[in-house]
């Protein structure tokens, strides 16, 4: 009985000593630093990538967060992908308070699943287990563990401790298990020293990483790639297998011969559209003429849906399958004009691309998997012209933001070979407006506005034309214009096509009490429409360098008839502005009754010490300023 009351006394004040040093996950043992600038705080985080042989891999991950509030809840929740490559095998979870007791565990009936496609989808094995506690008393942690078998090797895993802005790390690591005759890749970003090598069960090999205490960091305006700023290892195979194709990557060229095998011999097209193929380009002796006549038959037969499946998010349809359906995927509609120019004598390559306004650049010197597009190069004696084949509007050899700029693997019966699509230049994105415009007594300003927009500055409204409807337009226009009280009385939009794509947009505008009139005095904007907004926080110290990714050229002119019996009292000086971010011009003067504006500015791109940057608030601050200058008029007697 003795030894009995003394075991529980015992147990007692362990259990004392445990609540007042907190949990493992107590909010409490974050150190400071940790906590300054963060809403979430990875506590620790352990993932295992065990490659089983060149056709079978396992992810294991087992991470805890702790949210500090609630700008860091959009993190709390978990959310994995699989598909017919990867399967999820288990899934644990649990949620603690701030002093790291456990609250709840998770419970399997507790996860959904749900598609992880899209709209655009017509066939896709792709879903996801998704689950929250949506628990609100801050702060608070959850804990998630899941295991993950690839049937592939295709992909690997990204080490990326660090998942976003003001989002700290306490603990982070990943393992590589392989067999010792088989060859992995990687490379590194921000991290000192070489990964530990130990050997683990039945001869196979280990390399491991491992980071503490990461601070949180802000994205900052004009960032570099997150890669850049932050600690991460990529990971590929030497070898790879996918269902059944195999492959390597040790260089473009060899990974370029595995897409190219995977859509070897699939450019058969039925002879009915062999007849029309000939029909259309054989009279014509241009080759860029033919291939735009070629590429016009495409859109015109053809749209865009996704369909992915297993290995058919990789392998193409044929040309004889598009032919029939008249859709496809990108990899399909791309191989179908492939086959088309094929058959009119044409040679053209099927080019993966990573697309996206915004998407992470391609790792040049890392070959491997990090494409999600297909698009079409066709090389020509004197150029190349390039096709967006999922698009049925846009023109023959144009790309836009989405896939322009940017490294794309070109194929052929060679391989890969890493090229660059088209750079569009400062004044390519040329946008010229004229505006006449009256002032009436009543301060109620009749604008005629006339733009054209070239190169990427056409892309949105070449979108508003083709994918909105004239009242979402109208909306769209309401929510753009930078008037208070106002009347878009009338609009119209032309396209044309030359070198490059080109949208004239036409607006009558009404706007109320756009000039200011008190007693004798007019007080009124000369920049109608084109104003800047932007405006960088002064002061803050810059740690990453400046990267201003496109570059463009606004150029205004604009009339302002006022009422008659208005004299100059004050106008704003000329301004001009020109260093390295860019160059900027205005100036305004009062002839007769007509107040007559000019703007230009010229917005460079390229990459920047961040020593600069205060450099570039004045030259934003003072554009944003000059743009709201305001001239003062003054009625006589």
């Amino acid at each position: 009985m003795k030894k009995n009351i003394l075991l529980i006394l015992a147990l007692f004040f362990l259990s004392l000593t445990l609540s007042a040093g907190g949990g493992e996950y107590a909010v409490s043992k974050i150190p400071d630093a940790l906590k300054k600038n963060a809403h979430v705080v990875k506590r620790m985080e352990q993932m295992r990538f065990e490659i089983i042989n060149s056709g079978e891999a396992v992810l294991w991950k087992k991470y805890a967060l702790t949210i500090l509030d609630e700008k860091g809840d959009e993190q709390a929740g978990f959310q994995e992908y699989y598909d017919r490559l990867h399967e999820i095998k288990n899934i644990e979870g649990a949620l603690f308070d701030a002093e790291g007791k456990e609250l709840k565990r998770l419970k399997n009936r507790q996860i959904i699943d749900l598609t992880g496609s899209d709209d655009e989808n017509l066939i896709d094995d792709r879903r996801r287990k998704y689950h929250n506690f949506f628990y609100k008393v801050y702060p608070y942690t959850v804990q998630y563990e899941v295991e993950i078998r690839f049937n592939g090797t295709l992909f690997f895993p990204v080490w990326l401790p660090r998942e976003d802005e003001y989002y700290s790390v306490e603990e982070s690591s990943i393992s590589i298990v392989y067999p010792s005759d088989y060859t992995v890749r990687y490379k590194a970003y921000n991290y000192s020293g070489e990964p530990v090598s130990s050997a683990g069960e039945k001869g196979k090999k280990i390399l491991s990483w491992q980071i503490r205490e990461l601070p949180a960091i802000e994205d900052e305006f004009a960032s570099p790639s997150w890669y850049e700023m932050n600690t991460v290892v990529l990971f590929a195979p030497a070898e790879f297998e996918l269902q059944q194709y195999r492959g390597t990557m040790i260089n473009w060229q060899e990974f370029g011969k595995f897409v190219y095998e995977l859509k070897k011999g699939r450019d058969q097209l039925p002879d009915n559209v062999k007849q029309m193929v000939h029909q259309i380009a054989d009279g014509i002796p241009d080759a860029r003429q033919k291939i735009a006549k070629l590429y016009d038959y495409m859109q015109k037969n053809t749209r865009y849906i996704s369909i992915q499946l297993g290995i058919g998010g990789w392998q193409p349809f044929d040309a004889k399958y598009v032919a029939a359906k008249s859709y496809g995927d990108c990899k399909a509609l791309t191989n179908y004009m492939y086959s088309l120019l094929k058959e009119a004598g044409i040679n053209s390559c099927y080019t993966l691309i990573k697309a996206g306004r915004n998407a992470n650049r391609i790792i040049a010197d890392f070959p491997s998997q990090q494409f999600n597009h297909v698009i079409l190069c066709v090389p020509l004696q004197k150029d190349t012209m390039w096709l967006e084949c999922t698009s049925q509007t846009l023109p023959a050899g144009y790309l836009g933001d989405f896939t322009c700029d940017r490294h794309a693997l070109m194929i052929n019966e060679n391989g890969g070979t890493l090229i660059r699509t088209p750079r569009y230049s400062m004044l390519d994105n040329l946008e010229v407006r004229n505006i006449k415009a009256t002032l009436d007594e009543e301060a109620t300003l009749q604008v005629h506005a006339v733009t054209n927009y070239g190169g990427l500055q056409q892309d949105l409204y070449h979108e508003l034309i083709h994918n909105l409807s004239k009242d979402k337009v109208k909306e769209f226009l309401h929510e753009q214009l930078d008037f208070a009280t106002y009347d878009v009385n009338n609009f119209d939009y032309k396209e044309t096509f030359a070198a490059l794509p080109s949208v004239q947009e036409s607006l009558d505008i009404t706007v109320s009490n756009y000039a200011t009139i008190t007693g004798k005095r007019l007080f009124i904007i000369p920049n109608i429409m084109t104003r800047a907004s932007r405006k960088l926080p002064a002061g803050e110290e810059r740690k990453f360098d400046i990267e201003l990714n496109v570059e463009y050229k606004d150029v205004d002119t604009v009339e302002i008839q006022l009422p008659d019996g208005y004299t100059a009292e004050s106008v704003p000086a000329d301004v001009s502005v020109s260093g390295k971010f860019g160059r900027y011009n205005c100036s305004v003067k009062l002839s007769g009754n007509k107040l007559i504006y000019y703007r230009s500015m010229e917005h460079y791109s390229g990459r920047f010490p961040s020593k600069e940057y205060p450099e570039l608030v004045k030259f934003y601050e003072t554009i944003y300023k000059a743009d709201r200058n305001k001239v003062v008029l003054v009625k006589g007697q």
